[in-house]
């Protein structure tokens, strides 16, 4: 505020917003570990799921459409539900999984990767195709169908969506150690141990990462393309 950059009130709004966040889950996931009830975790995984839909189209410009949110919601419960799945499986091999403890919390780390890997794709792949209308066409008007006219856009767009992941990666164990593992070594556990539960999370989150801009990419790619393979910048939602 003292510099008049015009981010004070969004990072007071953002601070408060979190602050009650963390208690309201953190009184809420009192309960659910004490009941155990599977229909109440369902529940409170849908709401994650809908809120984390609706955040990537939020990040966006233009108005917001139910298709868009039904595209992403559906992106998310391939790239982020099923790597939670398949990591809640491997876990399983080692003692007990599927309760409210693990899913909730392995839930939320992966589904937010996925969150964040989705929208900056979503926002890359827009502002390149709105400026890059006149060169689609062209290629359009020499034959080619939309997914070669937006191929170099497709991949650029999809390396946006996986720096964060890539970076955090680069850095673990160098720069910084990652929140699950600070959180093992500081409750006790052996730090070797924490660093092998760290890495499959890692895996776990590159995956769903890759899983999730390459279907953000391909929908969306879809979605502006109509039957005659002509670029439908009308359906941009900018």
């Amino acid at each position: 505020m003292a510099l008049h950059m015009g981010i004070g009130r969004r990072l007071a709004w953002a601070a408060l917003r979190m602050s009650l966040q963390l208690l309201a889950v953190g009184y809420l996931l009192r309960l659910l570990f004490r009941s155990e009830n599977g229909l109440l975790v369902g529940l409170v995984m849908v709401v994650m799921l809908a809120a984390a839909a609706h955040e990537i189209g939020a990040r966006q410009s233009g108005p917001r459409r139910w298709s868009e949110f039904l595209r992403n919601l559906l992106i998310l419960c391939i790239s982020a539900a099923g790597v939670a799945l398949l990591g809640l499986t491997g876990l399983s091999r080692s003692g007990p999984a599927f309760d409210a403890q693990h899913v909730i919390p392995v839930f939320g780390i992966i589904l937010g990767t996925a969150m964040n890997s989705a929208a900056l794709t979503l926002h890359a792949l827009k502002s390149q195709i709105a400026g890059a209308r006149n060169r689609i066409e062209a290629q359009l008007a020499l034959g080619r169908d939309m997914g070669e006219a937006t191929r170099d856009l497709s991949r650029s767009a999809i390396v946006s969506g996986t720096i964060p992941i890539i970076n955090q990666m680069a850095g673990a164990g160098i720069i910084t150690l990652p929140g699950i593992m600070s959180g093992q070594v500081l409750a006790g556990q052996d730090p070797t141990q924490a660093a092998i539960y760290q890495i499959f999370l890692m895996a776990l989150l590159a995956l769903a990462s890759v899983v999730c801009v390459a279907l953000t990419g391909w929908l969306f790619i879809r979605s502006i393309t109509d039957d005659r393979q002509r670029l439908r910048l009308d359906r941009l939602g900018s």
